[in-house]
């Protein structure tokens, strides 16, 4: 009696392990939400990108702030990459452009 309790408990197991593994196996399949290509392009006319001095080309701000070299790419709130757009902390569902640069740059740490 006891072997027979035993194998059903087994094959509880393995049936509960098998739907978990299709459950998971279905999810990873499922689109990313928000993926980087997916974010809408920081707009100059963004109240916070206004309020940080936010410029689509580094090379073209007048801000004194600003050092040569300086840009989204290099910064550590950017995890884009190191061309084209790519997301940014502070400006939370939108893309940066790497050649950007706003007044709250920071280097990345190396």
């Amino acid at each position: 009696m006891s072997q027979e309790k035993d194998i059903e408990s087994r094959r509880r197991f393995l049936k509960a392990a098998a739907g978990t593994a299709v459950a998971a196996a279905m999810i990873g399949t499922l689109p990313r939400v928000a993926r980087a290509a997916d974010l809408p392009h920081l707009a100059d006319s963004d109240p916070t990108a206004k309020a940080l001095g936010y410029v689509e080309d580094a090379s073209k701000t007048t801000d004194a702030k600003h050092k040569a070299g300086d840009a989204c790419s290099n910064c550590q709130f950017y995890s884009g990459g190191p061309t084209g757009y790519g997301p940014c902390q502070l400006f939370p569902g939108k893309a940066v452009n790497a050649k950007g640069w706003c007044v709250s740059h920071a280097p990345k740490k190396a």
